[in-house]
């Protein structure tokens, strides 16, 4: 099956926006509008959807007055950004590749009371859109993107929790995937004011730091005419995620310098501040052993320094100006990277430990019931007795959910990143249509 990428966009976006009032539109300017909580427009009223509780809410007792319930950008984005860098916590980003992976993600955040970050790699979106569907020129990729933003947006609200929707690692070869969604933004944009996605990641690492920052510059140029972010990594990741192998780069690098982070920061910051940097400090992609990542924060603190001092007769010093992003966690011991937070970073990306927690929570329940999974009809109870309750999708899906949910309660805690919305513990859901009949208590 094939796709025709112009139409796909415009259908996407075009449709999803006849639902709603022309009267509320916005014409798109080179001007990012702030989204303040009392002027926006959520979507669960532009859809006629149900929105109680904290679905109804404008904003939130701990946090500013812009952060509001769904899909954040403009000031209300860097408003949440700031403040975690000025209260000590990172918040987790999390590579979903279908539905069942967002919530996941949009119950953890709403259980830990917090905000978070959910965000897609070009494999996870073409992964998302269906694997039947031809990924030339990245149609795939970007429909599954576009498609998961849609129900990112939707639900967020829904779950009463404020998400930064994000794509992650883009490389050169890549840059036509963000250009898709850019453009599907800039049409959201268009009709409503903010862009469909909150932010994009254009990593460069591996060319040339000038042509990294060069081309970072013009897509930043780009962004800031909606109020997008920009992440840009500089400096390599090691190990191997999503087709990215780095297992044999040089190991110095794997560690930035404070100048290169300087060059960064000054290029950058005469566009737009809405940008972060990835920033290499011994960070490894993919699942090690505990003390086999040799991290080193004191890299991000030094630059901090660094930059401040750089700054000091330009604006009021800033001792922590750069946001930086942390990459690679997996296997880092927890005091280091709570260390490295106390140097500025205010996102950690989440993606090999919930890859096991969503298998592992399959691979118990098959463990469980398994002697119920072994045919449509016949287990220990009968013979003849059905076991259409135990391999219903939804009840395997649901385990997975439910341990996905477990690890990340875990990475909120690692990351400080928990009783930040100041709403309190979330109620029980209610199923108002009832049990369903012959479901599992899972």
């Amino acid at each position: 099956m094939k796709l025709h990428l112009p139409l796909l966009i415009t259908a996407l976006t075009s449709s999803y926006a006849s639902a709603f009032s022309p009267s509320k539109a916005s014409p798109l300017s080179c001007t990012p509008r702030a989204r303040t909580a009392p002027l926006r427009e959520k979507i669960a009223d532009e859809l006629d959807l149900p929105c109680e509780d904290e679905c109804a809410l404008k904003s939130f007792p701990n946090l500013p007055e812009s952060v509001h319930p769904g899909v954040l950008s403009g000031q209300a984005m860097m408003d949440l950004l700031n403040h975690a860098k000025e209260n000590g916590y990172a918040i987790p980003a999390v590579n979903c590749v279908s539905s069942s992976s967002i919530n996941a993600c949009l119950e953890a955040a709403r259980r830990n009371d917090a905000p978070i970050i959910i965000q897609f790699s070009s494999g996870g979106a073409q992964f998302y859109a269906g694997k039947g569907l031809d990924n030339k020129n990245y149609a795939a990729a970007i429909s599954g993107a576009v498609s998961g933003a849609f129900h990112v947006r939707t639900l967020s609200e829904q779950y009463g929790v404020p998400v930064i929707l994000h794509t992650d690692h883009c490389a050169k070869k890549l840059l036509p995937w963000v250009d898709g969604l850019l453009s599907a933004s800039e049409r959201y944009y268009e009709k409503h004011g903010e862009p469909l996605f909150s932010s994009h990641m254009i990593d460069l690492s591996e060319e040339p730091i000038e042509e990294n920052i060069d081309i970072c510059k013009s897509y930043l140029e780009r962004f800031s005419k909606m109020g997008m972010l920009l992440e840009m990594e500089l400096g390599i990741t090691g190990g191997e995620e999503d087709g990215v192998n780095n297992e044999d780069v040089p190991l110095e690098d794997l560690y930035s310098k404070p100048e290169e982070i300087y060059m960064v920061y000054d290029e950058l910051s005469k566009i737009s501040d809405q940008f972060t940097i990835a920033a290499a400090f011994g960070n490894v992609h993919g699942v090690y052993s505990p003390g086999n990542v040799k991290l080193e924060p004191k890299i991000l603190t030094r630059a901090q320094a660094y930059i401040s001092d750089k700054l000091q007769d330009k604006a009021p010093v800033d001792k922590k100006p750069v946001k930086f992003v942390f990459h690679g966690g997996s296997g880092s011991d927890v005091s280091d990277i709570q260390e490295a937070i106390s140097y500025g970073v205010i996102k950690m990306n989440i993606d090999t430990d919930t890859q096991w927690s969503y298998w592992e929570g399959i691979k118990k329940f098959e463990n469980k019931y398994h002697d119920y999974l072994q045919g449509q009809i016949g287990n220990p109870e009968g013979a003849d007795k059905p076991n259409k309750k135990y391999y219903d999708p939804r009840e395997c899906l649901r385990a997975a959910e439910t341990n996905t949910v477990s690890r990340l309660d875990q990475c909120f805690k690692d990351l400080k990143c928990q009783n930040i919305l100041g709403l309190g513990d979330a109620k029980s859901a209610e199923n108002v249509l009832g049990p369903r009949r012959g479901g599992l208590p899972v």
